[in-house]
């Protein structure tokens, strides 16, 4: 049997592919757990809901700009190997899970709402770990990324990982004073990286 050198370096577009159809999925399964309790009227019922509301919105925008992010990381790799491929399957594993915390923290917010929020909050920080992981893994030593690849951008992307972590750890830590505190500042987490414009080093040199 002859050696394939592509077995050890796939095409990054089958990873993107496989990476979409994760991501799309844990997506999509957020809805399916904001479901009406049948107690009740139905206006009482959607009323009821609105902690379902709140916990899909923050984690459709968490999945929606990880897979933004993803995206536009790729777009600085120029080729992948096995272990890059096996980051990114744990990072992967991390986005699928998100609709279960999500679920748990909705359903618990009226009781118990301190763990619920401190166990979404861990997985919050699984994922930034990982995600961390996947970029700094091909960046050290431009280790995977392209040739053509502008180094300030390269020099962005990792700044714009830096303060992931320490973010999503302060917020996790704060659902030990207060449930709806770590809510607001998760809420808060996803839409300064919706709408922070120069995530990816447009503005750094």
């Amino acid at each position: 049997m002859s050696f394939n050198p592509r077995m050890d370096a796939p095409e990054t577009a089958r990873l993107e592919t496989f990476s979409d159809g994760v991501f799309a999925i844990a997506a999509t399964l957020l809805i399916l757990e904001v479901k009406l309790d049948g107690r009740g009227s139905v206006a009482h019922q959607l009323l009821h809901l609105w902690p379902s509301y709140a916990a899909y919105a923050i984690s459709f925008l968490t999945i929606g700009i990880m897979w933004i992010n993803h995206h536009s990381l790729y777009r600085q790799i120029g080729r992948v190997d096995r272990t890059f491929l096996a980051i990114n399957v744990l990072f992967l594993m991390v986005i699928a899970f998100i609709p279960f915390p999500t679920h748990v923290l909705a359903a618990h917010l009226h009781h118990d709402a301190r763990t619920a929020a401190l166990f979404y909050g861990l997985t919050n920080i699984a994922m930034a770990v990982m995600f961390s992981g996947v970029w700094f893994y091909a960046a050290t030593g431009r280790r995977l990324i392209a040739a053509e690849a502008d180094q300030r951008t390269i020099s962005g992307i990792s700044r714009s990982f830096l303060p992931g972590i320490p973010l999503y750890t302060l917020a996790t830590l704060s659902s030990f004073v207060s449930a709806w505190l770590a809510l607001g500042l998760y809420a808060a987490i996803a839409l300064f990286y919706v709408l922070e414009s120069s995530l990816f080093g447009h503005r750094g040199s």
